[in-house]
Order: C-alpha cells, then sequence, then structure tokens
C-alpha cells in the first residue's frame, strides 16, 4: 500500500493527523522544520548548543556574526519545533539558558556529521571552486 502524501488540497480538506509527511509538499510543516533546522543560524545554533546549555549571549559569541535579533528570531522557531529548551531563572539579573531537547540533540547529531563532512572536505570544495572560477573567466 502506497503511503498518502501531503498536499495542499488534502491538507486543507483534512486534519492530516493519518497522513504521513512530505518535506516535498508545499504545505507539509515539515518543510518549515526543514527550513529552521538546516539555515545557516539554525544550524549552528542547534550545533553549538550540542556541548551543553548556553546563555544567550555565549551562543551569540558561538555563533560567529549572528546579529542579536537573528539569533532571537532563530531560537523562538527552533524552541517552537521543539528542538530547544528555552530555560528562564528567576534571578536578578534573569538568567535564560537554552539547551537541545532530545530531538534537539538527534538533529544536532545528524548536522555535526555533515559539518564535520564539510569540513574534512574543504580543500577538495576550493580546488573545485578554483576550477570553476578559472572556468568561467575569474569570477
Amino acid at each position: 500500500m502506497e503511503t498518502p502524501v501531503r498536499t495542499e488540497a488534502t491538507c486543507a480538506e483534512t486534519d492530516c493527523a493519518d497522513l504521513a509527511y512530505d518535506v516535498f509538499a508545499r504545505a507539509c510543516p515539515s518543510r518549515e522544520t526543514l527550513e529552521h533546522v538546516t539555515g545557516r543560524w539554525g544550524s549552528l545554533t542547534v550545533t553549538a548548543l550540542h556541548d551543553g546549555a548556553r546563555r544567550f549571549n555565549e551562543l551569540r559569541r558561538r555563533v560567529d556574526g549572528v546579529s542579536e535579533k537573528m539569533l532571537s528570531q532563530t531560537l523562538h522557531a527552533l524552541e517552537r519545533d521543539g528542538i530547544v529548551h528555552r530555560e528562564a531563572q528567576p534571578t536578578n539579573p534573569p538568567r535564560v539558558d537554552y539547551e537541545l531537547t532530545p530531538m534537539g540533540r538527534e538533529v544536532a547529531e545528524r548536522l555535526l556529521g555533515l559539518i564535520r563532512f564539510l569540513e574534512g572536505s574543504t580543500p577538495q570544495v576550493l580546488d573545485a571552486r578554483e576550477r570553476y572560477d578559472e572556468a568561467r573567466g575569474g569570477l
């Protein structure tokens, strides 16, 4: 038996609870989560939390180049998706820690595998870029 594919029409007509999710379908909610996790700031934030909980400014320093606004938006999206847990401590000044949920840890492990592969492949990537640029007149 074929697994039903979630489409915009089927999602509009049903609650989709009994249908399989398909990231290639426009209206599938898994597509939004994929964006949150694989976007530049999402993937870096998730993997920065792999070693343990961090405060906001610690994360901002670790994810070099992210603005306060982008990190805040990223953390909200990842928290909403159940990937990051936010813990506010009732202290003065307030202390907020972010850590991965069990699902977030699994996501981080998978991303770290990809990151390690890409870091190890950087010499080949740089060579490929150079050949590409030379073939196209030094882009």
